[in-house]
């Protein structure tokens, strides 16, 4: 048989006592006296049949058992203060907050969002460009874009789009001193390096030259960035020979400034997600960016233009063209916690 929740009182004393190691700056946290706090605290070691604090040579300590439930009851209260802030803000009304990896940032999100501010003059967004992982309560962050394996307990994960691997350069390489024509062309150009961690959050050219069956090229070599769109704006320069995902270099491969010398294309293990706290995601303003993000990511049908002799290609065996495959959105709901997890960028 469950057992009735403690009081809702004896877990603010005890979240603020155990918090800072002190019943007397708990008291005086709470606005009430130091013997209010330690009725609380007694009421709830007796309600769950455990010692929760000890004195050792004048200073608290916690118990183990103390321990495991300070963190439970601080992300509880957490979750509480964020969600009753947003009633008082009105829910609708004031900024979305959207967490976003700064490559996804740069690369996809921000040259759409006026199109989403034109549909929706209502509703200001401020983007929060970050790797680290994020709190929906503790960062109050209304929605997240995260490139992951689209397990996020607790929250609402709608898949955006899959990804891929391609390489990609500048179009004045193609026809330059070398020229850059088959994948063995490589070996008398540089290659750029994403090294924003290890597979399968990175795009790594060691895998990829070994899928295309080039064996005579130093897969490490060349210098590296750890932002994929540092990586993409080298490449577009004329620095090297990139290997970038679909989702990052989509509009440069539309506009020109990047063209795909040649295949093969890599599926990516993981794929972005838009992630919501199960609590909010019907809120009008996060429902409206919600399913703006999905239109936006199934509206992307470009497919670029494989800059490359097919005939000279297939004589020496190699990879043929590459397509753009962004695959569609789809809805899947998970039950239990609230972190959102960066798997990478």
């Amino acid at each position: 048989m469950l057992r009735p929740l403690p009081p809702l009182n004896a877990l603010r004393a005890f979240e603020a006592a155990a918090r800072q190691l002190s019943f007397t700056k708990a008291a005086q946290e709470l606005f009430v006296t130091q013997a209010a706090v330690s009725h609380q605290i007694k009421s709830l070691e007796d309600h769950l049949g455990i010692q929760l604090f000890r004195r050792m040579n004048r200073r608290l300590i916690l118990t183990d058992e103390a321990q495991i439930l300070l963190p439970a009851v601080s992300e509880a209260f957490d979750i509480i203060k964020s969600t009753t802030q947003k009633l008082y803000d009105g829910g609708d009304r004031g900024t979305l907050k959207v967490s976003v990896m700064p490559s996804f940032a740069a690369k996809w999100l921000l040259p759409r969002l006026p199109k989403f501010r034109r549909k929706h003059p209502e509703i200001d967004i401020l983007v929060s460009a970050t790797i680290t992982k994020s709190n929906f309560s503790r960062d109050d962050v209304d929605l997240a874009i995260r490139f992951g394996a689209g397990q996020y307990p607790g929250c609402r994960v709608d898949k955006m789009m899959e990804d891929e691997s391609l390489v990609v350069c500048s179009p004045h390489l193609l026809d330059g001193d070398p020229p850059l024509r088959t994948p063995h062309d490589l070996k008398y150009h540089t290659l750029l390096h994403d090294d924003v961690g290890e597979e399968p959050f990175a795009v790594n050219w060691r895998r990829w030259l070994h899928i295309a069956g080039v064996t005579d090229i130093d897969p490490d070599k060349g210098p590296g960035y750890n932002d994929s769109s540092l990586i993409l704006q080298a490449a577009i320069e004329g620095q090297g020979v990139a290997l970038g995902r679909t989702s990052l270099t989509y509009d440069d491969l539309k506009a020109g400034r990047l063209v795909c010398p040649f295949g093969p294309k890599t599926p990516s293990t993981y794929q972005y997600y838009v992630v919501t706290p199960q609590s909010t995601s019907e809120i009008t303003k996060i429902k409206a960016f919600r399913e703006w993000l999905l239109d936006e990511a199934t509206a992307d049908d470009f497919v670029p233009n494989v800059q490359v002799d097919l005939d000279r290609a297939k004589e020496r065996g190699e990879i043929g063209p590459v397509t753009i495959n962004t695959g569609t959105a789809n809805t899947s709901t998970i039950e239990t916690g609230n972190h959102i997890k960066n798997d990478g960028d």
